[in-house]
């Protein structure tokens, strides 16, 4: 059998078992990773499934059922056994169930692709990181590491409505990091980011990062760190780097707008979410320079996509436009409690897995500076960059975060570097505060955004560019 064919043949199962609507997604996956340390390679990991999942819809309860087995037989005794589950869930009372309507989809998808990343022979790929942790090591760091991580998936989608779609989705990324120790201190620089950079794209996106060109920088600014004064407390202006916006957005913007959370279906790992539908369109979430899109359109993007796992094209969507939050990442059937007409922000991390409300790309779209415009622009600020450590409450509010690094900055000029900068806030307060934002957007990909039980790892994409927030509480130390 084809994939397809299996895919089909589930979803008919499930209908002939009573449900009223099924998909089926198979999917072969494929992933490869590899660390080094000191020089030294330290780990090599390679994985490989395929398999097959199917939801089934019965009345007001979802089934699913997964198979590693392709075969006419397996994939039959799937699509049963999901409308059966269904079955039973449905005899639990429960709102019914409506999906959003959607027009069946007969399509194929890539994402960009230059250097086929799984092509790259592993001793390239080891020397590239074992050259950028000796480079780290002989300038003085303690400890120097680096790694890359590739996912090549391949899907094939088949749902009851009619919708035949097959994607070949290839992502890669890595970084490195330095630490250093001292008498009282360790302190750790990393390039491009505290976890790398990811992108839906190939092995052209780890070249481009140079690894081994910012070795020898992240060194010696750890080791600078050991001396460096601490950040001072109190309120004041703080300049972000793109990369901690790009966190910043994802903690206390992207979770809070998945509508699961909002509806309460969902509170494992990030908790719910403060906001409240019925101020959908009117709620004023920040400055009017907050403008945030859902947009898994972007070329290249961690978080783009063709299709997501229930058959909704890739739509470039408004969440907050001038600083009022005007949309939410959905599926189809958690937007049609709300009262919503489309969906298009479901997936899951693997064909055993349920799909799920899930980022796409969420990030700011450029404001008016740069970065250098910013800086000339504030008297007396901190600026902080590359995230170390994050915290925040399970309604997505209260949070604190801390930085591998600061800088004052004092007369519209950058100063000396501050070690141990954190600040902390509350979500709206904190974007209504931004008043400057550079046209410097980075998609920030973050690999490892967790959410479910059982638990499912996803890829999510955050452009961001610095900004200034006006008042922030700096230098917190508990």
């Amino acid at each position: 059998m084809t994939e397809f064919d299996a895919a089909a043949a589930a979803v008919q199962a499930a209908l002939d078992a009573g449900a009223r609507y099924a998909d089926a997604r198979v999917m072969h996956l494929r992933s490869e990773s590899m660390s080094a340390r000191n020089g030294e390679i330290e780990e090599l990991a390679q994985d490989e499934s395929l398999g097959l999942g199917v939801r089934a819809l019965v009345g007001s309860g979802w089934g699913f059922h997964a198979v590693p087995d392709l075969s006419d037989a397996a994939a039959r005794e799937a699509g049963r056994r999901a409308a059966a589950v269904a079955a039973a869930s449905a005899r639990v009372p429960g709102p019914p169930i409506t999906l959003t309507p959607a027009e069946p989809v007969v399509a194929s998808w890539a994402s960009d692709c230059a250097i086929d990343p799984l092509g790259v022979a592993l001793s390239d790929k080891g020397d590239l990181l074992v050259r950028a942790t000796e480079t780290a090591r002989g300038h003085g760091a303690d400890l120097a590491q680096g790694l890359y991580q590739i996912w090549d998936t391949r899907k094939w989608f088949v749902s009851s409505e009619g919708h035949r779609i097959d994607q070949h989705i290839r992502e890669c990324g890595g970084g490195i990091s330095a630490t250093s120790i001292g008498e009282h201190e360790t302190q750790r620089r990393s390039w491009p980011s505290y976890r790398g950079q990811y992108g839906t794209t190939g092995w052209e996106l780890v070249e481009s990062l140079d690894l081994a060109g910012h070795a020898a920088r992240i060194a010696d600014e750890s080791r600078a760190l050991l001396t460096a004064p601490e950040c001072p407390a109190g309120e004041t202006d703080l300049i972000l780097g793109d990369e901690q916006l790009a966190l910043q957005i994802h903690e206390s913007v992207g979770h809070a707008i998945e509508l699961d959370r909002i509806l309460g279906w969902e509170a494992a790992f990030a908790g719910t979410s403060w906001l409240d539908l019925a101020q959908l369109g009117s709620l004023r979430y920040g400055s009017e320079l907050m403008n945030v899109t859902i947009d898994p359109t972007i070329p290249g993007a961690l978080g783009s996509f063709g299709f997501d796992d229930e058959g909704s094209p890739a739509v470039r969507r408004d969440a907050v436009r001038e600083g009022r939050w005007v949309g939410v990442l959905a599926g189809r059937d958690s937007a049609a409690v709300a009262g919503l007409d489309h969906g298009g922000s479901v997936r899951a991390d693997g064909w055993a897995r349920l799909p799920m409300v899930r980022m796409t790309n969420v990030g700011l779209e450029p404001g008016p500076h740069t970065l250098d415009e910013i800086i000339a622009a504030t008297d007396n600020g901190v600026l902080m960059d590359i995230n170390r450590s994050w915290s925040i409450d399970d309604r997505r509010l209260n949070f604190q975060f801390g930085c591998e690094i600061g800088w004052e900055v004092r007369n519209g000029r950058r100063g000396r570097m501050l070690r141990n900068p954190t600040y902390t806030g509350i979500g709206p307060l904190f974007w209504r505060s931004m008043d400057m934002l550079s046209s410097e957007i980075v998609p920030w990909g973050t690999p490892n955004c967790g959410k479910g039980q059982p638990g499912q790892i996803g890829h999510t994409g955050h452009p961001a560019a610095p900004a200034r927030f006006r008042g922030v509480r700096v230098g917190v130390r508990a």
